[in-house]
Protein backbone atom coordinates (compact mmCIF):
# COMPACT_ATOMS: atom_id res chain seq x y z
CA UNK A 1 0.00 0.00 0.00
CA UNK A 2 1.21 3.49 -0.80
CA UNK A 3 1.05 6.43 1.57
CA UNK A 4 0.01 9.93 0.53
CA UNK A 5 3.57 10.65 -0.70
CA UNK A 6 3.74 7.62 -2.96
CA UNK A 7 5.98 5.52 -0.71
CA UNK A 8 5.40 1.76 -0.64
CA UNK A 9 4.73 0.81 3.00
CA UNK A 10 5.61 -2.87 3.31
CA UNK A 11 7.37 -3.13 6.68
CA UNK A 12 5.94 -3.10 10.21
CA UNK A 13 7.90 -3.10 13.45
CA UNK A 14 5.95 -4.96 16.12
CA UNK A 15 6.83 -4.43 19.77
CA UNK A 16 5.76 -7.35 21.97
CA UNK A 17 6.78 -5.79 25.30
CA UNK A 18 8.27 -2.62 26.72
CA UNK A 19 10.09 -4.60 29.41
CA UNK A 20 13.85 -5.10 29.17
CA UNK A 21 16.56 -6.84 31.18
CA UNK A 22 19.04 -3.99 30.53
CA UNK A 23 18.93 -0.32 31.44
CA UNK A 24 20.79 1.33 28.58
CA UNK A 25 21.40 4.94 29.51
CA UNK A 26 20.02 6.42 26.28
CA UNK A 27 16.95 4.21 25.96
CA UNK A 28 15.16 2.94 28.98
CA UNK A 29 13.13 4.17 31.90
CA UNK A 30 11.56 1.98 34.55
CA UNK A 31 8.06 2.88 33.37
CA UNK A 32 7.28 -0.61 32.07
CA UNK A 33 4.00 -2.46 31.98
CA UNK A 34 3.42 -6.10 32.76
CA UNK A 35 2.87 -8.33 29.77
CA UNK A 36 -0.80 -8.60 30.80
CA UNK A 37 -1.15 -4.93 29.82
CA UNK A 38 0.09 -5.41 26.27
CA UNK A 39 -1.30 -6.96 23.11
CA UNK A 40 -1.86 -10.70 23.27
CA UNK A 41 -0.15 -12.83 20.66
CA UNK A 42 -3.53 -13.62 19.09
CA UNK A 43 -4.18 -9.89 18.76
CA UNK A 44 -0.76 -9.35 17.18
CA UNK A 45 -1.34 -12.17 14.68
CA UNK A 46 -4.75 -10.75 13.79
CA UNK A 47 -3.33 -7.26 13.23
CA UNK A 48 -0.42 -8.60 11.17
CA UNK A 49 -2.79 -10.70 9.08
CA UNK A 50 -4.87 -7.61 8.29
CA UNK A 51 -1.68 -5.64 7.59
CA UNK A 52 -0.41 -8.34 5.23
CA UNK A 53 -3.62 -8.07 3.23
CA UNK A 54 -2.75 -4.38 2.70
CA UNK A 55 0.79 -5.09 1.52
CA UNK A 56 2.86 -5.40 4.69
CA UNK A 57 5.26 -8.22 3.86
CA UNK A 58 8.07 -7.71 6.39
CA UNK A 59 7.68 -7.92 10.16
CA UNK A 60 10.30 -6.99 12.75
CA UNK A 61 9.73 -8.34 16.26
CA UNK A 62 11.11 -5.93 18.82
CA UNK A 63 10.60 -4.59 22.34
CA UNK A 64 11.81 -3.56 24.92
CA UNK A 65 13.56 -6.88 24.85
CA UNK A 66 11.28 -9.35 23.05
CA UNK A 67 12.90 -12.49 24.48
CA UNK A 68 11.84 -11.59 28.02
CA UNK A 69 8.27 -12.35 26.98
CA UNK A 70 7.46 -16.03 27.08
CA UNK A 71 6.42 -17.62 23.80
CA UNK A 72 7.86 -15.06 21.39
CA UNK A 73 9.44 -17.73 19.19
CA UNK A 74 6.04 -19.38 18.76
CA UNK A 75 4.72 -16.00 17.65
CA UNK A 76 7.46 -15.78 15.03
CA UNK A 77 6.59 -19.25 13.75
CA UNK A 78 2.90 -18.35 13.43
CA UNK A 79 3.65 -15.05 11.71
CA UNK A 80 5.82 -16.89 9.19
CA UNK A 81 2.71 -18.83 8.21
CA UNK A 82 0.58 -15.74 7.54
CA UNK A 83 -0.23 -15.31 3.86
CA UNK A 84 1.64 -12.36 2.40
CA UNK A 85 4.34 -12.12 5.06
CA UNK A 86 7.68 -12.83 3.41
CA UNK A 87 10.09 -12.30 6.30
CA UNK A 88 10.00 -12.13 10.09
CA UNK A 89 13.10 -10.84 11.83
CA UNK A 90 14.04 -10.27 15.45
CA UNK A 91 15.83 -7.48 17.30
CA UNK A 92 17.34 -8.36 20.69
CA UNK A 93 19.97 -7.21 23.15
CA UNK A 94 21.40 -10.74 23.09
CA UNK A 95 21.19 -11.54 26.80
CA UNK A 96 18.83 -14.48 26.21
CA UNK A 97 20.02 -15.29 22.71
CA UNK A 98 22.01 -18.40 23.52
CA UNK A 99 19.14 -19.79 25.61
CA UNK A 100 16.63 -19.41 22.80
CA UNK A 101 18.89 -19.89 19.78
CA UNK A 102 17.48 -23.30 18.86
CA UNK A 103 13.89 -22.06 19.15
CA UNK A 104 14.70 -18.97 17.08
CA UNK A 105 16.17 -21.20 14.38
CA UNK A 106 13.25 -23.66 14.40
CA UNK A 107 10.75 -20.81 14.18
CA UNK A 108 12.25 -19.88 10.81
CA UNK A 109 13.49 -16.44 11.86
CA UNK A 110 14.96 -14.77 8.78
CA UNK A 111 17.61 -12.69 10.55
CA UNK A 112 18.56 -11.45 14.01
CA UNK A 113 19.68 -7.94 14.90
CA UNK A 114 21.66 -7.63 18.13
CA UNK A 115 21.91 -4.27 19.85
CA UNK A 116 25.50 -4.09 21.09
CA UNK A 117 27.46 -0.89 21.55
CA UNK A 118 30.93 -2.07 22.56
CA UNK A 119 33.24 -5.07 23.03
CA UNK A 120 34.81 -3.53 26.11
CA UNK A 121 33.44 -5.01 29.33
CA UNK A 122 33.70 -1.85 31.43
CA UNK A 123 32.14 0.31 28.73
CA UNK A 124 29.38 -2.27 28.27
CA UNK A 125 28.63 -2.18 31.98
CA UNK A 126 28.64 1.62 31.95
CA UNK A 127 26.21 1.80 29.02
CA UNK A 128 23.83 -1.01 29.98
CA UNK A 129 24.10 -1.23 33.76
CA UNK A 130 24.82 -4.94 33.43
CA UNK A 131 27.89 -7.21 33.25
CA UNK A 132 26.67 -9.57 30.53
CA UNK A 133 28.96 -8.96 27.58
CA UNK A 134 30.28 -12.55 27.53
CA UNK A 135 26.71 -13.87 27.54
CA UNK A 136 25.81 -11.71 24.55
CA UNK A 137 28.89 -12.79 22.60
CA UNK A 138 28.05 -16.46 23.22
CA UNK A 139 24.55 -15.77 21.92
CA UNK A 140 25.92 -14.19 18.77
CA UNK A 141 28.12 -17.25 18.23
CA UNK A 142 25.11 -19.56 18.64
CA UNK A 143 22.94 -17.74 16.11
CA UNK A 144 25.79 -17.29 13.62
CA UNK A 145 26.74 -20.97 13.80
CA UNK A 146 23.15 -21.91 12.93
CA UNK A 147 23.40 -19.97 9.71
CA UNK A 148 20.94 -17.22 10.61
CA UNK A 149 22.06 -13.84 9.22
CA UNK A 150 23.39 -11.63 12.05
CA UNK A 151 23.45 -7.85 12.17
CA UNK A 152 24.93 -5.83 15.01
CA UNK A 153 23.27 -2.48 15.75
CA UNK A 154 25.55 0.02 17.47
CA UNK A 155 24.66 3.49 18.72
CA UNK A 156 27.82 5.55 19.12
CA UNK A 157 28.11 7.70 22.25
CA UNK A 158 30.55 10.56 21.99
CA UNK A 159 33.63 9.96 24.14
CA UNK A 160 32.35 6.59 25.33
CA UNK A 161 32.33 4.01 22.54
CA UNK A 162 33.17 6.03 19.45
CA UNK A 163 36.44 4.17 18.89
CA UNK A 164 34.58 1.67 16.71
CA UNK A 165 35.90 -1.42 18.52
CA UNK A 166 32.68 -3.22 17.61
CA UNK A 167 33.95 -3.52 14.03
CA UNK A 168 36.05 -6.50 15.13
CA UNK A 169 32.91 -8.62 14.87
CA UNK A 170 32.89 -8.07 11.09
CA UNK A 171 36.55 -8.90 10.60
CA UNK A 172 36.54 -12.67 10.21
CA UNK A 173 32.83 -13.51 9.96
CA UNK A 174 30.02 -12.51 7.63
CA UNK A 175 28.37 -10.30 10.23
CA UNK A 176 27.04 -6.87 9.37
CA UNK A 177 27.93 -4.13 11.85
CA UNK A 178 25.60 -1.13 11.57
CA UNK A 179 26.20 2.25 13.16
CA UNK A 180 23.03 4.15 14.06
CA UNK A 181 23.07 7.85 14.76
CA UNK A 182 21.59 8.77 18.13
CA UNK A 183 18.07 10.06 17.67
CA UNK A 184 16.70 12.76 19.98
CA UNK A 185 13.88 10.60 21.32
CA UNK A 186 13.29 10.20 25.06
CA UNK A 187 16.58 9.96 26.89
CA UNK A 188 18.46 10.20 23.62
CA UNK A 189 17.93 13.96 23.70
CA UNK A 190 20.61 14.32 26.37
CA UNK A 191 23.39 12.79 24.22
CA UNK A 192 25.48 14.32 21.46
CA UNK A 193 25.03 12.59 18.11
CA UNK A 194 28.12 11.09 16.47
CA UNK A 195 27.49 11.67 12.78
CA UNK A 196 28.07 8.67 10.54
CA UNK A 197 29.78 10.68 7.82
CA UNK A 198 32.95 10.66 9.89
CA UNK A 199 33.02 6.92 10.53
CA UNK A 200 33.82 4.80 7.54
CA UNK A 201 35.73 4.85 4.28
CA UNK A 202 34.99 1.96 1.98
CA UNK A 203 33.23 0.82 -1.20
CA UNK A 204 29.54 1.59 -1.13
CA UNK A 205 27.36 -1.39 -2.04
CA UNK A 206 24.08 -1.34 -3.93
CA UNK A 207 22.30 -3.99 -1.86
CA UNK A 208 19.97 -2.90 0.92
CA UNK A 209 18.05 -4.61 3.68
CA UNK A 210 14.50 -3.92 4.83
CA UNK A 211 15.39 -0.50 6.18
CA UNK A 212 17.49 2.61 5.56
CA UNK A 213 21.01 1.22 6.07
CA UNK A 214 23.65 2.03 3.45
CA UNK A 215 26.21 -0.76 3.30
CA UNK A 216 29.93 -0.62 2.64
CA UNK A 217 32.57 -3.24 1.93
CA UNK A 218 35.78 -2.63 3.85
CA UNK A 219 39.03 -4.14 2.70
CA UNK A 220 40.14 -7.02 4.91
CA UNK A 221 36.69 -7.55 6.46
CA UNK A 222 34.32 -10.40 5.63
CA UNK A 223 31.31 -8.59 7.06
CA UNK A 224 29.79 -5.38 5.83
CA UNK A 225 29.53 -2.03 7.57
CA UNK A 226 26.14 -0.36 7.54
CA UNK A 227 25.33 3.27 8.27
CA UNK A 228 21.88 4.32 9.45
CA UNK A 229 21.97 8.09 9.45
CA UNK A 230 18.64 9.74 10.30
CA UNK A 231 20.35 13.02 11.23
CA UNK A 232 23.14 13.54 8.70
CA UNK A 233 21.46 11.74 5.79
CA UNK A 234 17.72 12.13 6.09
CA UNK A 235 16.17 9.09 4.45
CA UNK A 236 12.48 9.84 4.96
CA UNK A 237 11.70 9.89 1.24
CA UNK A 238 12.34 6.15 1.17
CA UNK A 239 10.77 5.24 4.52
CA UNK A 240 8.70 2.08 4.16
CA UNK A 241 7.58 1.37 7.75
CA UNK A 242 4.91 1.74 10.35
CA UNK A 243 5.19 0.81 14.04
CA UNK A 244 2.92 -1.13 16.37
CA UNK A 245 3.63 -0.54 20.05
CA UNK A 246 3.22 -3.28 22.64
CA UNK A 247 0.08 -1.57 23.95
CA UNK A 248 -1.63 -1.47 20.59
CA UNK A 249 -0.86 1.99 19.24
CA UNK A 250 -0.09 2.16 15.53
CA UNK A 251 2.12 5.04 14.42
CA UNK A 252 3.62 6.20 11.18
CA UNK A 253 6.80 7.89 12.39
CA UNK A 254 9.17 7.51 15.32
CA UNK A 255 9.35 11.28 15.70
CA UNK A 256 5.68 12.06 16.36
CA UNK A 257 3.08 10.76 18.77
CA UNK A 258 0.37 10.76 16.09
CA UNK A 259 -1.35 7.47 15.26
CA UNK A 260 -4.30 5.41 16.38
CA UNK A 261 -5.16 2.83 19.01
CA UNK A 262 -5.83 -0.39 17.19
CA UNK A 263 -6.49 -2.83 20.00
CA UNK A 264 -10.24 -2.13 20.27
CA UNK A 265 -10.86 -1.02 16.71
CA UNK A 266 -13.95 -2.36 14.97
CA UNK A 267 -12.19 -2.24 11.61
CA UNK A 268 -8.49 -2.98 11.99
CA UNK A 269 -7.76 -2.71 8.28
CA UNK A 270 -9.31 0.75 8.19
CA UNK A 271 -7.07 1.88 11.05
CA UNK A 272 -3.97 0.57 9.26
CA UNK A 273 -5.03 2.31 6.05
CA UNK A 274 -5.57 5.63 7.85
CA UNK A 275 -2.22 5.46 9.63
CA UNK A 276 -0.43 4.71 6.39
CA UNK A 277 -2.23 7.48 4.53
CA UNK A 278 -1.49 9.99 7.32
CA UNK A 279 2.19 9.02 7.61
CA UNK A 280 4.23 12.26 7.83
CA UNK A 281 6.42 13.31 4.96
CA UNK A 282 9.53 13.42 7.17
CA UNK A 283 10.81 13.52 10.73
CA UNK A 284 11.96 16.71 12.44
CA UNK A 285 14.98 15.49 14.41
CA UNK A 286 16.89 18.56 13.27
CA UNK A 287 14.39 20.69 15.23
CA UNK A 288 13.77 18.94 18.54
CA UNK A 289 11.18 21.49 19.60
CA UNK A 290 8.86 20.07 16.96
CA UNK A 291 9.21 16.46 18.15
CA UNK A 292 5.91 15.42 19.75
CA UNK A 293 6.91 11.88 20.82
CA UNK A 294 7.76 12.03 24.53
CA UNK A 295 8.08 8.33 25.34
CA UNK A 296 11.34 6.42 25.74
CA UNK A 297 12.49 4.14 22.94
CA UNK A 298 11.51 0.93 24.72
CA UNK A 299 7.91 2.15 24.90
CA UNK A 300 7.58 2.78 21.15
CA UNK A 301 9.47 -0.19 19.78
CA UNK A 302 12.57 1.74 18.80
Amino acid sequence: MKDSYGRDIDYMRVSVTDRCNLRCRYCMSDNCKKDSDVLSYDEIINICTKAAALGISKIKITGGEPLVREGVTDLIKKLKAVKGIESVTLTTNGILLEKYAEEIYRAGTDSVNISLDTLDREKYRSITGCDSLDTVLKGIDSIYDMGIPVRINTVLLKGINDDGDILRLAKDRFIDVRFIEMMPIGRGKSFDTVLNGSIIKGKRLDDKGNGPAIYYAVEGYKGRVGLISPISLKFCEGCNRIRLTSKGFLKGCLCYDEGEDIINAEDIKAVIERVIKSKPKEHCFENINNITEKKDMNEIGG
